[in-house]
């Protein structure tokens, strides 16, 4: 079965670490031309720009998506690189936890900004440039229908991604685009390197496939939404969590 998304071009937020690296690889990979942003220099971002120079078909731009100004310079690019937008993957987060009692305004905004506003700006900037059938893929979490303690914060960034998505599919289906969540569960990226043994051997069981993620898992999904293959798919939200 064929994807058939060589030619086509993407936007990815966060995509220089974890899953956004690789989605962005996966795409590329897929002959896709890819545009991923990043917010500040790492070894990370220099390790994907040694790949993307070997594939050919990466952009790497560094853009603080919460920031309003820098999405617009985002899209200069985009408008730079592509007369059209085919897939956006809108995956730029964060996360922390801090119990309610402990949580300030400033961490609140902090995380509703980085992970919800983020995406309203960015799509808000990508309309005039959306093709008819492109696919909008906003990463969300399969905490948002589940909850967790200490996150609060995080958790409701999350949840409203998938209010977003409900909305955006039904205002931008009329033009052939299709938008969904994609939900992943617990993912093997610098986060979880920081567990304990006993911690990860608690979040292996959560899962029914007994084991952690990988960014691929993400990536292969993103494939899937990015293609034909989910062209009567909208306003979904598809957990990758192993069975959580």
């Amino acid at each position: 079965m064929q994807l058939e998304l060589k030619g086509r071009n993407a936007l990815v937020t966060g995509g220089s670490r974890g899953i956004g690296r690789a989605i962005t690889l996966a795409l590329a990979r897929q002959g896709v031309n890819v545009v991923a942003c990043y917010r500040q220099r790492s070894e990370a971002v220099e390790s994907l720009a040694r790949e993307a120079q070997e594939l050919g078909n990466i952009t790497l731009v560094q853009a603080d998506v919460c920031r309003e100004e820098d999405v617009a310079r985002l899209f200069e690019t985009c408008r730079e690189r592509f007369e059209r937008l085919d897939i956006v993957v809108n995956n730029a987060g964060a996360i922390s936890h801090i119990p309610l009692s402990d949580l300030t305004p400033a961490e609140w905004h902090r995380m509703l900004d980085t992970n919800l506003t983020s995406i309203y700006l960015v799509v808000r900037e990508a309309l005039p440039l959306l093709s008819e059938g492109a696919s909008v893929i906003n990463v969300g979490s399969s905490v948002a229908t589940r909850g967790m303690a200490a996150c609060a914060h995080y958790t409701a960034s999350k949840a409203g991604i998938i209010g977003l998505t409900r909305s955006l599919c039904k205002e931008l289906g009329p033009r052939g685009i299709r938008v969904n969540t994609l939900a992943p569960g617990i993912i093997e990226t610098d986060m979880v390197s920081r567990l304990t043994p006993e911690q990860r051997k608690k979040y292996e069981a959560m899962a029914a496939v007994g084991r952690l993620g990988q960014p691929e898992d993400i990536a292969g999904a993103v494939l899937y939404l990015a293609s034909d293959l989910s062209r009567f798919v909208s306003g979904i939200t598809l957990e990758v969590n192993g069975g959580i």
